[in-house]
């Protein structure tokens, strides 16, 4: 691990020169790629030199001890001691969590889709209660959510719902909440009380750059039609909505929330850009994916990653084991404790199968 930290280091100070060099500042493109690239590094150096410094404290203290100290003294070097080890083992694990390899995706902006599964409309009605609560959480971290498409039932509920979600390291947090959801709870058409498990799906996509994906000239079809359901005046009254397919790989997106249909078809390239890139992604690290259901699922109510159980207010993660009794504010968009806990797993994970290389 310190070999790794020293050319960090070396690297770090290599970059410092050059961001400051007006050769390199004179292209803008190159200097800011050098310069995020700069910033990135500059949280492990500080830590390093955080951690080196602690470790010549506690070498410091070791000297002192072999000198002949009054107990009074050598008391206080004791638990200065004490208190630098466990200040080392701190930083330590910190440096080992900042090597670890970082998700090229992790500082995107996401699109997330939400489609009812099993259930029907008890099951549309869970995917609008998950748009709520991604909506909420992203209010909570100040990121601004755009709406890209949708398809709402009378009832209030979502068939499916696409929407994108910009701010800092949006990916990093969001990328554990891909699975099967599941619901269990007395729907209010239920005159008998009965409880009903119903399921939705959620995507996390990260936003491509067009340079990541490439479509050919032929390989769309763009079909445009009268949009339906819910809008303003004018959207219901022309061909504003937009259909876009994929003809090689037959990956459909449809667009209709804008009364633009220039708006539409931006917004439909994106979330099919993204849709394709996800699709990529899967092919390469499982060498599945014959189409979404590699990362969402079939919707069946056997699968699933995470339960709302209304009854008992509790959520559960299937993939960690944990438990939070207080389903309300989860659903309210207070989120974080599930969040870093996936985080935390996830990194013991990784640093587990690091050990295992080195």
């Amino acid at each position: 691990m310190l070999s790794r930290l020293d050319f960090t280091e070396s690297k770090y100070e290599e970059l410092s020169i050059k961001i400051s060099d007006p050769s390199v500042m004179a292209d803008q493109k190159e200097w800011q790629r050098l310069c995020k690239e700069h910033a990135e590094l500059e949280v492990v150096v500080n830590k390093y030199r955080e951690y080196r410094k602690t470790v010549e404290d506690i070498e410091a203290n070791k000297e002192m001890l072999n000198d002949k100290l009054e107990k009074e003294l050598k008391e206080m070097v004791d638990e200065e001691l004490k208190d630098l080890n466990e200040k080392k083992e701190i930083y330590e694990k910190e440096l080992r969590i900042l090597l670890l390899p970082k998700d090229p995706n992790d500082d995107k902006n996401v699109f997330i889709e939400i489609r009812g599964g099993a259930g029907g409309d008890e099951a549309a009605l869970f995917a609008a209660n998950l748009f709520r609560m991604y909506t909420r959480y992203a209010e909570r971290h100040r990121w601004k959510v755009e709406l890209m498409s949708s398809n709402e039932t009378d009832i209030g509920g979502f068939k499916e719902v696409v929407f994108m979600l910009r701010g800092e390291s949006v990916f990093s947090k969001l990328k554990y909440e891909s699975g099967v959801h599941r619901v269990q709870r007395v729907p209010d058409t239920e005159s008998s009380g009965r409880i009903h498990t119903s399921t939705a799906t959620v995507a996390i996509m990260p936003e491509v750059e067009d340079v990541d994906v490439v479509i050919g000239p032929n390989d769309l079809r763009i079909d445009v039609f009268r949009a339906s359901g819910h809008g303003g005046q004018c959207v219901n009254t022309t061909d504003s909505a937009v259909r876009i397919t994929h003809l090689p790989t037959g990956l459909v997106v449809s667009c209709q929330d804008e009364k633009s249909q220039l708006k539409n078809k931006e917004k439909a390239l994106k979330v099919l850009k993204a849709r394709l890139h996800e699709k990529a992604e899967a092919e390469r690290s499982a060498g599945i994916a014959e189409d979404r259901k590699s990362q969402v699922g079939t919707g069946d109510r056997s699968e699933r990653i995470r339960t709302y159980n209304y009854p008992q207010g509790r959520v559960t993660d299937h993939r960690i084991g944990l438990t939070l009794y207080r389903l309300e504010s989860f659903l309210d968009g207070d989120i974080d404790e599930m969040i870093n806990a996936l985080i935390t797993v996830d990194q013991a994970e990784k640093m587990k199968a690091m050990g295992s290389n080195e």
